[in-house]
């Protein structure tokens, strides 16, 4: 009872601290300033699926079991189609009744070996009884040899009955119905791996210099963020737009989307130009837009902003009613709402930051 009362008390503790008794919220500011940016201009891209492979059989037979449709997702390893073995069954029964039969010769001829090469060192056998029992023992060895080799041969074709799925994914085509006769190389299905997808934007040369070979990048995907690694740029373009495909990878995991669906990226360009930054972490998302708060006197002011570059640590902002020196929350927004009272804790230390600057 005692610790539940702390822990109580303690949840108590930091709300009061976070907003006062009167609705007010505690926060840090920074004043918007006018500062030089690499401005942000978005570009339209394509997703495609990164693998994507015909799945053929490997074996002749007929089809006996289909284990998939259109449309479903299957893990790396799963059985796709059974062919007929019936009769692949009998042989490899039949070998493996061999390999055991000629494994029982061996370890016969095996101990009369031994026995006569023991008798002829005491010389008390002839040459011809002793060479007879080596040239049996090594036969019973090769006999041995080539019936495992049949049987190991003959499991080989039994595993090529069975067409699993090379890698999870979704099948995306099917090729085959059930007492078909396949043959060796007939397609059977087509697969795609969903979760690692290739991105292409065709961009200027202005900007293919600005990026580097193995960063991180945010690509917008069905309105949904997604890390993309840059792959390569490709140095055979458009002679008429003078623009070059850059390819980007990406693993979306569960996330669904269409082959050649379109994704966005935002990148910057070398020339700079003018802005108003602020610190980024003052841009939040929110009503699924990027937003920031002022306080215009002692209340919570939200504006909807867009994001045109960033500049280290800062981020160039643009909107309605934004102005040099408008002082803007960055720490404490994830908590504040519109019209909401406010009260700024470093009001003291930028005053006397200014005194000093003076």
């Amino acid at each position: 009872m005692y610790k539940k009362f702390l822990i109580s008390f303690a949840l108590i503790f930091v709300t009061l601290t976070s907003i006062n008794a009167a609705g007010t919220a505690l926060v840090n500011t920074d004043m918007i300033k006018k500062s030089e940016v690499n401005p942000l201009q978005e570009f339209i891209g394509t997703v495609s699926f990164d693998k994507k492979s015909k799945i053929s059989s490997e074996s002749s037979g007929l089809v006996k079991n289909i284990n998939f449709e259109v449309g479903k997702k299957v893990k790396k390893g799963d059985i796709l189609v059974s062919i007929d073995s019936d009769i692949l069954n009998a042989q490899i029964n039949a070998a493996s009744s061999s390999v055991s039969m000629n494994r029982a010769q061996l370890k016969n001829n095996e101990k009369n070996y031994l026995r006569y090469k023991s008798l002829y060192s005491k010389k008390s056998i002839a040459q011809k009884v002793f060479d007879d029992s080596k040239l049996a023992y090594d036969i019973a060895s090769e006999n041995l040899i080539f019936s495992e080799a049949k049987l190991n041969e003959l499991k080989i074709q039994k595993a090529k009955k069975v067409i699993k799925a090379p890698f999870s994914g979704v099948i995306v085509e099917k090729n085959i119905n059930n007492n078909e006769w396949l043959t060796i190389g007939s397609q059977v299905a087509t697969i795609v791996n969903t979760q690692e997808v290739q991105i292409i934007f065709n961009l200027p040369l202005s900007f293919i210099n600005g990026l580097n070979k193995g960063d991180i990048y945010d690509v917008n995907i069905s309105e949904k963020i997604v890390k993309a690694k840059l792959y390569a740029a490709i140095p055979s373009g458009d002679k008429l737009t003078r623009t070059f495909p850059v390819r980007f990878k990406a693993n979306i995991g569960d996330m669904f989307i269409y082959d050649g669906a379109q994704a966005k990226v935002s990148f910057a360009k070398n020339a700079k130009t003018q802005a108003l930054v602020i610190n980024r972490d003052a841009v939040i998302n929110r009503f699924n837009m990027d937003v920031v708060f002022a306080v215009v006197e002692n209340k919570a002011v939200m504006i909807p902003v867009k994001v045109i570059g960033f500049d280290g640590t800062n981020a160039a902002i643009a909107g309605e009613g934004l102005l040099e020196g408008m002082e803007i929350v960055v720490k404490g927004n994830e908590r504040i709402f519109p019209k909401m009272g406010v009260k700024i804790l470093n009001k003291k230390d930028k005053s006397q930051n200014n005194k000093k600057v003076k």
